[in-house]
């Protein structure tokens, strides 16, 4: 029997990693076989136990969407307040993900409608893919890579930083867009700022794309507009050097 095939065979390594030599940074079109770039559509348009993800006085939470339908209103307007106050002052986020790698390896593994998502943690963690950001990269130190399913909704945001944190062993990030249908004036952008504080380069979420950087880059995912009904969905995550510990 034929091993099935998740990754694009057609990719144009060498090209790709042209591209990733001038800025460290790529978009790649049609990283995986259509089927199951569909497949992983459909899961993340299921029941995903999403948790909203943010911080307060430089402290993360994750809280369960139930829990926080429950919290009383005045808890709530002081924690939006909070949220607020983060984006205008320094390093904030506010959106929604699964932490996919945290389930697998704790041995909850995604099941049913959710299974493809487990699926993807297993293919970002083989020699197939890791090989494939060894030859675009040119980097052989990629040995494992985490992932967390996100959501973006409207007024979802992710300010400035570079990803650069000692003791996580971080190489490079990446965002797999499984967003069916997105427009630039939707927000939701991933935006590379130069040292002026500038737009450097933009990237669109395009179903079935890669953006993969190599870190540290000074980045930010641009406020999802007000009016959106739809939702930015993506996995993303990062290449690592080592495993985490523990």
């Amino acid at each position: 029997m034929t091993a099935r095939q998740y990754l694009n065979p057609a990719l144009d390594r060498a090209a790709l990693a042209q591209a990733f030599a001038v800025a460290g940074r790529l978009h790649v079109p049609d990283i995986l076989a259509p089927d199951f770039a569909a497949e992983l559509a459909a899961a993340m348009a299921a029941e995903v136990p999403w948790t909203r993800a943010f911080t307060v006085n430089g402290k993360g939470y994750d809280i369960a969407l139930a829990a926080q339908a429950e919290t009383p209103a005045d808890v709530m307007a002081a924690v939006e307040a909070a949220i607020a106050e983060g984006g205008r002052t320094g390093f904030q986020y506010d959106y929604e993900r699964f932490r996919v790698s945290d389930e697998v390896e704790a041995g909850r593994r995604p099941a049913g409608d959710l299974a493809p998502l487990g699926q993807l943690y297993d293919l970002w963690n083989s020699d197939a893919f890791l090989g494939l950001i060894h030859d675009i990269t040119g980097d052989d130190r990629a040995l494992y890579c985490d992932a967390q399913a996100t959501r973006y909704r409207a007024g979802h945001f992710l300010t400035t930083h570079d990803d650069d944190v000692e003791g996580k062993h971080r190489l490079c990030a990446y965002v797999l867009n499984l967003t069916p249908v997105w427009r630039a004036e939707w927000g939701g952008l991933l935006l590379f700022h130069d040292a002026e504080g500038h737009i450097d380069q933009g990237f669109t979420p395009k179903f079935n794309a890669l953006n993969l950087f190599r870190v540290p880059q000074v980045h930010s995912v641009s406020q999802t507009a007000g009016f959106v009904t739809g939702e930015r969905l993506s996995v993303t995550g990062w290449i690592r050097s080592r495993r985490p510990e523990g």
